[in-house]
């Protein structure tokens, strides 16, 4: 009897092993996040659209990005036990663009170029 509670008890822990395991996978989620870039050459300049390329895969928890230019949105795949959706808009912001409700960083628009800049 002890036998069979033995290896009961191995295939309990065995399954719980690979739940866990499949819970670890899912750590990875996708968000799309509403962004503007305000004239047509950014999209191509180094001051607004090379700033997407060369910060955003810097972002600890960024696994991948696209922008679409259109929708004017930036669709990230994260991972969730690096990074939330708060701190990704925070991360934009800090870039130079709005996130969401959450507005671009002051010192980090000044940076941009003048014709990149919101309400110029």
């Amino acid at each position: 009897m002890l036998k069979y509670a033995f290896i009961l008890s191995f295939f309990i822990l065995f399954f719980a092993a690979l739940s866990s395991s499949a819970q670890e996978k899912r750590k990875t989620e996708t968000i799309t996040i509403k962004t503007q870039i305000n004239c047509d050459h950014c999209k191509q300049c180094e001051s607004c659209g090379g700033r997407f390329d060369r910060e955003i895969p810097f972002i600890k928890g960024v696994k991948d990005y696209s922008f679409d230019e259109k929708a004017m949105t930036l669709t990230l795949r994260y991972n969730t036990k690096q990074i939330t959706p708060e701190k990704l808009r925070e991360a934009i912001s800090n870039i130079g663009f709005d996130a969401d409700d959450v507005k671009a960083n002051p010192e980090a628009v000044a940076k941009l170029d003048y014709c990149c800049r919101k309400g110029s």
